[in-house]
């Protein structure tokens, strides 16, 4: 999906929502869980619920790997009933050698038509490049998580004391710097805002301005409202660029807002609210 399209959906809409399929057969409605398809039907049903209220679908390929087989099928059926003018997203988390990303692009790219995935940016260039390469596709990168585990590696102050003849005022600039921030300056020189996107977290809403500085015109796929905390009035005033340029991501809060044969519904009214007040924030 082109970005001149995405901008065109999400203005055309007023919402900027992403609905996460993270779909665990144990936690769906009972009367469910019992059908052969039970996964598949469940997402559907959500997708007619919601289709109006959001811009894409972001899939975390764990929860159907998990399911062996079975899983890659229910994943299969659930992209190809999510309509052209949606993004779909794989939430695969990749990032391997060359050779290995390859084939996950191939995998996802191509096996199943997704437009975009998320990957992870450990392993420098040569993990990443293979999936840029994909003419109106999507990469996006792992930037700053809402996990507490970010504090391990993300928020670590950079200091590289193997660069040779740099003056004091450039070593204090390098160990002001945040690992995340030069990955974000690092990954983004691979592309361009059209093929790149970051993930930033919801809860992270501190950082989203100086974020902004650092990649003025890239989207930024933000997970972590409802159940994690984030605010999506902070993210909206904080994160937006001249295209909206942010697409949040809700998952539990909308696709387990209802446990019984009402569920959809549910859904939708959750989806609902999202859209309403994300319309606020659009025209501002």
């Amino acid at each position: 999906m082109r970005r001149s399209i995405l901008t065109e959906q999400i203005k055309q809409k007023g919402t900027y929502l992403c609905v996460g399929l993270d779909t665990d057969l144990t936690k769906i409605p009972k009367h469910l869980q019992k059908h052969p398809n039970a996964v598949v039907e469940f997402n559907k049903a959500i997708i007619d619920a919601t289709i109006d209220h959001c811009v894409g679908y972001k899939i975390n390929t764990a929860f159907y790997e998990a399911m062996g087989i079975k899983g890659w099928q229910a994943m299969e059926e659930t992209v190809a009933h999510i309509p052209s003018t949606h993004l779909k997203i794989a939430d695969a988390k990749r990032g391997d050698i060359g050779n290995t990303s390859s084939q996950y692009a191939k995998a996802f790219f191509e096996t199943i038509p997704f437009d975009a995935i998320t990957v992870a940016p450990y392993m420098g260039e040569d993990s990443i490049r293979p999936f840029l390469e994909y003419e109106n596709k999507w990469t996006i990168v792992l930037g700053l998580t809402s996990n507490l585990g970010a504090r391990d590696f993300e928020m670590l102050k950079l200091i590289n004391d193997s660069v040779n003849n740099i003056t004091e005022e450039e070593t204090t600039s390098l160990r002001n710097e945040f690992l995340y921030e030069n990955v974000l300056k690092k990954v983004a020189s691979w592309g361009t805002p059209n093929n790149l996107m970051f993930v930033v977290g919801a809860t992270q809403a501190t950082e989203f301005t100086n974020i902004r500085n650092i990649i003025p015109q890239h989207f930024l796929l933000v997970p972590g409202i409802g159940f994690q905390g984030g605010s999506l009035k902070e993210i909206s005033l904080n994160a937006m660029n001249q295209d909206c340029g942010i697409l949040v991501n809700a998952s539990r809060a909308i696709i387990y807002a209802g446990l019984d044969e009402n569920f959809a519904a549910e859904a939708k009214a959750i989806a609902t609210q999202y859209h309403t007040e994300m319309k606020l924030y659009l025209k501002k």
